[in-house]
């Protein structure tokens, strides 16, 4: 999800999507921005592992760039980059092919209907791909690295471009007919995610669709709430007296695979499904208030009553977690981790610490909210998975509070510690993980730019990705910049390498944007090229070799003057270099960049080609499913645009970016 403020779509789904207002937090805690101009102004620039990324606000980018061409860095990736720019289709650099694996609609099982986008059911869509994927995993079979389950998250529709003759333009205005069941149903079956098999075969991967853990899950596959919130009042509906039962999950963002090969749903932007008012004094408000329920984005409360608050008022407080998923039965059932606590979760990437216990982080994804972490009470056995299963009911969730000294605190969301008490709302710790962002608020932690994906690193580091923040009033109020258009990334340090500590250091990797415009003050090096700087950091993925990969969200002919795509980004010069390895078509997001073990495959999601209305080659005006900016990746008439997943591998065998 990016802030494509320039260019805000007329469609209320991929409004959803594009900006979230100026931010839910209340608090005057300070910000990321204010910590970060705070140690700026105090010591100039940063000195230690990365000492010339962060560079003061008030020092030329171009002006440092020249001077650190002396001590230019060696880079570990060496393909012929993708020239940046905008135009229908993808682009992946030379001696690399890039193949289209799932589009939306394709089957996902042996006797699953042909797709056909004209006469769309939801009995097909739910044995079909399911629309915009986002996060993407692999859990290999027997350890192969060339046969495996794939595990892919479908976050939301937009049905402009799914649906035919629901969109009418005259004269410029835009109206949207209003959705019936069907469609409704269809989107819900759209949604969820899909596990599906697939092998290697003469060097191509191939989808087994008479896969025995092939499983499409959606918005109503039925799941448990399990953790510290399972079975509390406030979790409990007409439909559901336990407080244990869930029909589905949505908005599913980035997620995760765990050591023990479970796959991680994450639910992200939940509060746009719901419509209705609360009852007048209802208990409720203020928690919903905090995540911006309800939002209404889509019309499913007009046919599913547990979509509307006035009738469900405590259906929202089943959503916005983490959820686990065995893939090695298609028949079990999901478990949503309350434990993890709820909020708008980008993803849930982990590492097996050095103690063996195991640990999450976790990114709110909204502007100026939080940074996560949590920590397993037990410790993970890589010979007995089964013992593995429910270490995610047992934990300590912890949120990040950074210090301009260059500290960061992991302070404990513990019930009785602190403000966590009854005197403030929260009798138990099924108060605390249901309202995990009152809870952070008052821990004082630090809001920050939209923290999206966030990945562990073997040495100790964390990278963050910060994707942007423009709902600034002040110079100083959030950023180093005037306006962080562009996002950056921080880089942590664990203390001792230890992932459980709770005290790290944290120095800033990254901030992106074009460095050839001072003011905007990008720290990319001067080895990086005119293609190869970005904005808009959304998702990474740390690769077998240790290397960082970064794909975007937000990038745009308006934005940047290109398309969002993959960069490899070396971390080890005084600054950072990147070079752009795949780009994606007009009006897409780049998402769930994975590498296989072996690094002879990564698997990349296109999400939402054709959406929006950038100025393209004069294409200033709504896209829509009969007048598309792209009908990637099929380019056929008869043919909408499909987010898909590609498969990237190099002509002729061996590891990628080498």
């Amino acid at each position: 999800m990016s802030d494509k403020t320039s260019n805000q779509s007329v469609f209320r789904t991929s409004r959803l999507e594009e900006a979230d207002g100026d931010g839910l937090n209340p608090t005057s805690n300070r910000t990321m921005g204010e910590i970060i101009a705070a140690r700026f102004s105090r010591r100039g620039f940063l000195r230690g592992s990365l000492a010339a990324t962060a560079i003061a606000a008030t020092v030329s980018p171009m002006a440092l760039m020249t001077a650190g061409k002396a001590k230019a860095q060696t880079a570990k990736f060496s393909f012929t980059e993708v020239e940046a720019g905008v135009d229908a289709t993808h682009h992946v650099a030379e001696g690399y092919d890039a193949d289209i694996l799932l589009r939306w609609g394709d089957a996902v099982f042996a006797d699953s209907p042909d797709f056909d986008p004209a006469n769309q059911t939801p009995e097909a869509q739910a044995r079909q791909f399911g629309y915009n994927n986002d996060y993407v995993g692999f859990i290999p079979i027997d350890g192969s690295s060339e046969h495996g389950m794939l595990v892919v998250n479908h976050e939301y529709t937009n049905e402009h471009l799914m649906f035919p003759g629901i969109v009418t333009v005259v004269d410029g205005k835009v109206e949207v007919a209003p959705a019936d069941r069907k469609r409704v149903d269809i989107e819900m079956a759209a949604h969820g995610g899909t596990i599906v098999e697939i092998r290697k075969d003469g060097g191509k991967w191939q989808v087994v669709r008479d896969g025995a853990r092939n499983r499409r899950i959606t918005s109503t596959t039925e799941m448990e709430l399990t953790g510290p919130a399972a079975g509390h009042d406030r979790l409990k509906t007409s439909a559901d007296a336990t407080g244990t039962k869930v029909l589905g999950t949505i908005n599913n963002c980035a997620g995760g695979v765990t050591p023990w090969g479970t796959y991680i749903m994450a639910e992200e932007n939940f509060h746009g499904y719901f419509i209705g008012e609360l009852p007048e004094g209802h208990p409720e408000a203020e928690n919903y208030k905090r995540y911006g329920v309800p939002d209404g984005s889509y019309a499913w409360g007009n046919f599913h009553e547990r979509f509307d608050v006035s009738k469900e008022p405590n259906e929202p407080n089943r959503f916005g977690w983490v959820v686990e998923v065995d893939v090695a039965d298609p028949n079990s059932v999901p478990k949503k981790r309350t434990a993890l606590g709820r909020f708008k979760h980008e993803g849930a990437e982990s590492i097996v610490n050095k103690d063996g216990r195991v640990v999450f982080y976790l990114g709110d994804d909204e502007r100026f909210d939080y940074v996560y972490k949590f920590v397993t009470a037990g410790t993970y056995d890589e010979n007995d998975r089964a013992a593995n299963m429910n270490l995610l009911d047992e934990g300590t969730l912890y949120v990040a509070k950074f210090e301009e000294a260059g500290t960061v605190t992991w302070m404990p969301l513990v019930h009785g510690e602190g403000p966590l008490t009854a005197e403030n709302g929260f009798a138990s710790q099924a108060d605390v993980v249901i309202e995990t962002r009152r809870a952070a608020d008052l821990l004082g932690a630090t809001p920050m730019d939209r923290p999206e994906d966030i990945e562990p690193h073997g040495d100790g580091r964390v990278y963050v990705m910060l994707t942007n923040n423009t709902r600034r009033k002040e110079a100083n109020a959030a950023n180093p910049r005037v306006d962080n258009a562009f996002g950056h990334i921080i880089e942590i340090n664990e203390e001792g390498g230890d992932f459980a500590s709770t005290e790290g250091r944290w120095e800033i990797l990254l901030k992106c944007g074009d460095p050839s415009v001072a003011e905007v003050g990008a720290t990319f090096s001067t080895e990086t090229t005119r293609n190869g700087w970005f904005g808009m950091p959304d998702n990474c993925a740390v690769d077998s070799d240790g290397r960082l990969w970064v794909s975007t969200d937000g990038n745009s002919p308006k934005a940047t003057g290109r398309t969002d795509g993959l960069w490899a980004v070396e971390t080890e010069g005084e600054r950072p270099t990147s070079k752009l390895f795949f780009r994606v078509p007009i009006g897409a997001e780049m998402c769930g960049p994975l590498p296989t073990p072996d690094l002879t495959t990564f698997f990349v999601a296109v999400q939402h080609p054709a959406d929006g209305g950038d100025d393209w080659e004069g294409f200033g005006r709504p896209s829509y499913y009969e007048d598309l900016s792209t009908r990637w990746p099929d380019f056929r008439d008869d043919m909408p645009v499909r987010p898909a997943v590609v498969a990237i591998t190099r002509q002729g065998g061996g590891k990628i970016g080498v």
